[in-house]
């Protein structure tokens, strides 16, 4: 299962997953995660997937800068 993490909110991390937002308890949710991470659920907590992570961030990046430069 995979999901974008949206935010942390009172001991809770909010992941979108298939594009639904959930509430995570933050003990499911490994340490190192951080906002707009992409993770992967290893099947006992939410795990960065810092390769992913990085690949949507340059797409957004050139999303961005197709509509700054129209």
């Amino acid at each position: 299962m995979k999901g974008i993490v949206e935010g942390f909110e009172e001991g809770y991390c909010i992941i979108e997953i298939d594009g639904q937002t959930t509430n995570v308890p933050l003990n499911q949710v490994d340490s190192c995660v951080k906002t707009c991470d992409v993770v992967d659920w290893d099947g006992k907590k939410w795990v960065a997937n810092r390769k992913e992570t990085e690949a949507r961030i340059k797409e957004i990046k050139s999303l961005m800068k197709d509509v700054w430069e129209d």
